[in-house]
């Protein structure tokens, strides 16, 4: 169910236990073969998708396209927001949620940027408002053992505009994607401590924008290695789990 098609009093007359999901997307550069709305586009097609599976049992909030991308600045098209102002902007959106009586929330992810700032949104709201339960979830990291039996790529080969986010954009938008333009694996090594992609993690953190980590291409990983099907098992994978999470809170009431 989506939030903004119902009437006021329909809202109204909802149960209050019903899980309300909100996706965080991004608004940024994915090389010069994917389009700036791909993790927006990604994003709305799980929840399209778990929208289908679960009907009445979900309520979904209108996305939030436009988060934090400042280490994508450096490449033309990127929209970005401060991190307070996610923190002041998304935090006003849930907070609304609850005044009207819902008390389930999942912040869905689906931009590597927001991580951070998403987990401080929920310690924060979650430390305020202890009659509500609230999660955040990150599709990549949602379904990482599923998702590790799919990819096909070495190490890094999954990242940004890369194998993965290639293949569900070839499965989702298939007309958004400059085939011609689709490169090779691209993306520049560091510390052995820092390195990480999408599921395997690094044991410590250090900030590198995207221009760095790509050589200047936008592209971190593999997108020669993606096709449709791939991207149909990757959704598959992410869908069943969002599935289970938001069920799970469905349950609980």
């Amino acid at each position: 169910m989506r939030w903004e098609k119902f009437t006021t009093n329909e809202i109204a007359g909802l149960d209050r236990s019903i899980p309300v999901v909100l996706n965080i997307a991004a608004i940024e550069q994915h090389g010069p073969h994917l389009p700036l709305d791909t993790d927006a586009e990604i994003g709305a097609h799980f929840l399209a998708r778990l929208d289908e599976a679960l009907g009445e049992k979900v309520l979904i909030l209108p996305q939030v396209k436009v988060c934090c991308s400042e280490h994508h600045m450096e490449f033309a098209g990127t929209l970005s927001i401060r991190h307070e102002t996610f923190l002041a902007y998304v935090g006003d959106i849930i907070e609304s949620v609850v005044r009207h009586g819902f008390r389930n929330l999942v912040l869905f992810n689906s931009h590597g940027g927001n991580q951070a700032i998403g987990q401080v949104l929920l310690e924060s709201f979650g430390a305020r408002h202890r009659d509500c339960r609230i999660a955040m979830l990150t599709w990549w990291r949602l379904a990482a053992p599923e998702l590790e039996k799919i990819r096909e790529s070495d190490f890094a080969g999954i990242n940004h505009a890369c194998e993965f986010e290639t293949s569900l954009m070839l499965h989702a938008v298939p007309d958004s994607v400059r085939r011609a333009l689709v490169g090779g694996m691209s993306y520049v090594a560091t510390h052995d401590w820092a390195q990480a992609d999408m599921i395997r993690g690094s044991r410590g953190a250090m900030f590198r924008s995207m221009h760095e980590m790509s050589h200047g291409t936008g592209v971190v990983g593999d997108p020669s290695k993606a096709t449709a099907e791939k991207g149909e098992r990757i959704t598959t994978a992410v869908v069943n789990q969002l599935v289970h999470v938001v069920s799970t809170l469905n349950e609980a009431r």
